[in-house]
């Protein structure tokens, strides 16, 4: 909304005080839309306990430091993320071996299935393989050659 627009709803308590909690006690924090209207209400009663106690929390949250990690600490979770590193490693070689073995389980089967499917019954009268057989037929001294179908 407009600077000095006559359409701009008036700051309550409620609304400063949800502005305040949110951006804080400093004005210059609050979004550009809000900062007239705040800067009206501010100097109230009500506006300056609200700023005052926004910049309390403003203060304490500015002074909290937080000290940096001592050598041991860095180093057990460096330690740590290696170890993790590691048997992460590991795990993928172990995950990709089975893997493999998954594929060639799975076209041995799919070979033994297409020769199945692909290769006619063999009848043994006819395809036994022995000492005696040829190509051209059973070889052994006992047959009678003479009456052979062809």
């Amino acid at each position: 909304m407009a600077e000095g627009s006559r359409n701009e709803p008036a700051m309550d308590a409620k609304r400063f005080a949800a502005l305040a909690a949110a951006y804080g006690g400093d004005l210059r924090r609050w979004p550009e839309a809000e900062r007239m209207a705040g800067a009206i209400f501010a100097p109230s009663e009500t506006g300056q306990a609200i700023l005052r106690h926004a910049g309390t929390l403003d203060a304490r949250l500015d002074s909290y430091r937080v000290d940096a990690p001592d050598k041991a600490l860095h180093g057990s979770i460096l330690q740590a993320a290696g170890r993790h590193f590691v048997q992460r490693r590991r795990q993928r070689f172990w995950w990709l071996g089975l893997g493999l073995a998954g594929i060639g389980l799975a076209g041995a089967v799919a070979g033994l299935a297409l020769v199945s499917i692909v290769t006619p019954e063999v009848q043994p009268d006819h395809y036994v393989l022995d000492a005696n057989a040829t190509a051209f037929g059973d070889a052994s001294p006992d047959r009678d050659t003479i009456g052979e179908d062809l």
